[in-house]
């Protein structure tokens, strides 16, 4: 099983927790092997003054310790475990990216929106990918390649027009973060549907775009009621 925890032993060594950069390492190397995602390494935070600020040195980033660290991130992306490990081994407290449009594409959307989302999809028994959440609230559902060339024409043929609902598309040049990531001091990316062998296959768009579109359309519709 993927990410499935681990019952704990009765030795000393299995009862101290592992350092966060051993997570990060472990981590990245389990996505590039057991799932055969590309990874690389990102920025980090790191304490100046008592504050954790981004490895990247700008004081206003606005994605402290969690964005590229280079701009050649596309070429430095690995899928080998032991290219991962050699990578994290360098700094293990870089964060973990994962390039979309390649395995993947994600949809990004509001977190209350996602949770709305999930419930139809769960009544409707449809198959998930995996699934994060962000510390700044949004929930990402991964599916396969090519959403983002797909999902303007899908809402609008919905009824919705794409720019008045928050559904981003996340496809070929980007990435996300992928847990346990830190974003500065909001805390950090976590799995709300964890990849497992059952959601090894990943659903296409197509399946899971009326219930995420009509859950932004909610959204939307919630935050013009609340305008003054």
């Amino acid at each position: 099983m993927f990410f499935v925890e681990e019952t704990i032993g009765v030795t000393e060594a299995a009862q101290i927790p592992k350092q966060r950069g051993e997570q990060l390492l472990d981590s990245a190397v389990r996505y590039a092997e057991e799932r055969h995602w590309d990874v690389f390494p990102g920025t980090w935070l790191e304490a100046v003054d008592g504050a954790e600020l981004c490895s990247c040195g700008v004081p206003s980033c606005v994605a402290p310790g969690a964005h590229p660290a280079r701009p050649d991130w596309a070429t430095q992306a690995t899928g080998s475990g032991a290219g991962a490990r050699r990578m994290w081994g360098k700094q293990p407290k870089s964060s973990i990216l994962l390039p979309t449009g390649r395995t993947f594409d994600t949809l990004d959307v509001p977190e209350s929106a996602g949770f709305l989302a999930l419930a139809r999809m769960e009544r409707m028994e449809l198959t998930l990918g995996p699934v994060t959440c962000t510390p700044d609230r949004r929930m990402l559902f991964f599916v396969l390649p090519g959403a983002a060339a797909k999902v303007p024409d899908l809402v609008r043929k919905l009824g919705w027009a794409p720019s008045s609902i928050d559904l981003i598309t996340r496809g070929e040049g980007h990435y996300v973060a992928a847990p346990p990531t830190r974003v500065g001091t909001h805390g950090a990316v976590q799995w709300v549907r964890r990849p497992t062998p059952a959601n090894r296959w990943l659903p296409d768009v197509e399946e899971l775009i009326s219930p995420v579109a009509y859950a932004c359309g909610r959204e939307a519709a919630a935050a013009r009621t609340r305008r003054p």
